[in-house]
């Protein structure tokens, strides 16, 4: 009897990334820069928070690789956005900040037309901020939620390597169920687990699974 032949995968169509908190910038520092109001900015000067996040740049050239398209996306003004990306040099394409602000969808349907994405179908959005991501859901995307380095952890590399582990899981564990709350379909620690998690959405796509 003739095993019956494995069913491909369907390829993913494009991946978009939140830019800090995702990205670059652990624990969406970048934010300190702004004043008490949240209206203006303390300094213009980001590049203390440009770093790559764990497995950042793995994923990026892992997606590069495949063909898949990427860009990231951010609400911060251009000159601290491209402060940020520096590090991502071509690995990744920039998107203009949206008209409309998360959680509208505009700016994941505007980072798709950057790429030339002619289709919904098959599109990712990953980010540690539960207000992107949920603009992605508003979009019609598939959502992988970021626990450790966005915003709801909120610490510094260095203030979150002083932790115990008992402290690491709580607050990863919180934010957790607050990006699941938001509406995550998956939850990651960091992109180093992005490419086993977007196995699992691949299969979940074969079973016909809809964001």
């Amino acid at each position: 009897m003739l095993a019956a032949a494995a069913v491909p995968t369907p390829p993913f169509t494009a991946v978009l990334f939140g830019l800090s908190g995702c990205l670059v910038d652990f624990g969406a520092q970048t934010r300190t820069l702004r004043s008490a109001d949240g209206q203006t900015f303390l300094s213009q000067d980001a590049r203390a928070f440009a770093s790559p996040t764990p497995g950042a740049i793995a994923a990026l050239k892992r997606l590069e690789q495949q063909n898949i398209p990427r860009a990231w996306l951010d609400e911060y003004p251009a000159d601290i956005a491209a402060q940020l990306a520096a590090p991502l040099e071509h690995l990744i394409r920039p998107t203009l900040g949206p008209s409309n602000h998360w959680p509208a969808p505009d700016a994941c349907w505007q980072a798709l037309m950057t790429l030339g994405v002619g289709q919904i179908e098959g599109c990712v959005l990953v980010s540690g901020d539960p207000r992107l991501l949920m603009a992605g859901l508003n979009a019609g995307l598939w959502t992988v939620g970021l626990a450790s380095c966005g915003p709801l952890c909120g610490l510094s590399p260095t203030q979150w390597e002083t932790l115990g582990s008992l402290q690491r899981e709580r607050l990863r564990g919180r934010a957790t169920l607050e990006l699941y709350a938001a509406g995550a379909h998956s939850v990651i620690d960091h992109l180093g687990e992005l490419e086993s998690c977007l196995a699992d959405i691949a299969l979940r796509r074969l079973k016909a699974e809809k964001p």
